[in-house]
């Protein structure tokens, strides 16, 4: 590991003044991705800047929503009875995303900017990474791909996005608010991350030393079901070869509304609008659902190792709609 400096931040304007002059500082909260990554070489800042006395915890209740300090841990959400009762896809996510060790350490706005799990960014001895070395080449997508993307990508970068509970939380419309130099914005999760196309390095609408305080989730109605089915190699602590995120709303058979999202799949939490197009409207039976599935999965681009991540990606939004469908009927 390089030699770095630490810094305690006293509080958030601090923060995000010390974090902007310098392009070589990094926020620390959690640090369960970000010193593993450091250990490897891959990062090296001159400087972690600590947040976690910041008063960035918590969650707060209304009729519409919580707010989510970015600061509060992945257990800790899921802990909560609001997120037991209404969205209980996200807490089905949290809990399936990390062992109980690492949730009790993992921050919310830390998972959200977790950085890609591909072999090749992990390992500096690699020099064909344009998420890590821009202009160097993708050597992914001719090298061992099987837990990559099939969705938003390019011709420059395969990567998948790793968090879990990003997917229902894309399904929500879950709101990011932050902090920085400019003051403070309310980004929508659907809009805060990027897809690769030529500039994979850059992942997400942040500018350097704008801080995540803040995600707001959108309660489910109370007639809503919802589910998150995860697939994967191994029942613990595995990343998703696919996963999938639904919230239902039936009334007489019918689907009212409908909102889905994909993980295992996309270069970043992927919203299936297409599928909830489909969904809408329609009756809550298989045969709606596999077309739904068939819209999810339309503009898949997948390669040899990740061919057969389309058909289970399909099975495992059919096979969670059907799950939600039979809790509702």
């Amino acid at each position: 590991m390089h030699p770095f400096e630490y810094t305690l931040a006293g509080d958030a304007d601090q923060a995000v003044a010390v974090a902007t002059a310098d392009p070589h500082t990094s926020f620390l909260a959690g640090g369960t991705t970000q010193l593993d990554l450091m250990k490897d070489g891959v990062l090296h800042p001159a400087r972690l800047l600590d947040i976690t006395r910041l008063p960035l915890k918590g969650i707060t209740h209304t009729d519409a929503a919580i707010r989510v300090g970015a600061l509060t841990t992945m257990e800790e959400l899921a802990a909560d009875p609001l997120v037991r009762e209404r969205l209980p896809f996200v807490r089905e996510a949290l809990l399936l995303g990390a062992s109980t060790q690492l949730r009790n350490m993992a921050t919310i706005g830390g998972n959200l900017l977790q950085r890609a799990r591909c072999r090749y960014f992990r390992d500096p001895t690699v020099p064909a990474c344009n998420k890590r070395n821009p202009g160097s080449g993708c050597a992914a997508i001719t090298g061992i791909h099987r837990m990559h993307a099939i969705l938003g990508t390019s011709d420059h970068c395969i990567a998948l996005h790793a968090s879990d509970v990003a997917v229902p939380l894309a399904a929500l419309d879950a709101v990011v608010h932050t902090q920085g130099a400019d003051g403070t914005r309310a980004i929508p999760l659907t809009e805060f991350y990027l897809p690769p196309a030529e500039t994979p390095h850059v992942e997400n609408v942040l500018q350097h030393g704008e801080l995540i305080t803040a995600i707001e989730i959108p309660l489910l109605p109370s007639a809503a079901r919802s589910h998150y089915i995860k697939v994967r190699d191994r029942v613990s602590y595995e990343f998703a070869l696919t996963s999938a995120g639904v919230a239902l709303v039936i009334e007489d058979g019918l689907i009212q509304e409908a909102r889905v999202a994909l993980g295992g799949v996309g270069t970043l939490p992927w919203r299936a609008w297409d599928a909830e197009d489909v969904l809408r409207g329609s009756r809550a039976d298989t045969e709606v659902f596999r077309s739904a599935a068939e819209a999810a999965l339309e503009g898949a681009r997948p390669l040899p190792g990740t061919a057969f991540k389309v058909d289970l990606a399909k099975r495992t939004l059919v096979r969670t709609l059907e799950t939600v469908a039979g809790a509702q009927s």
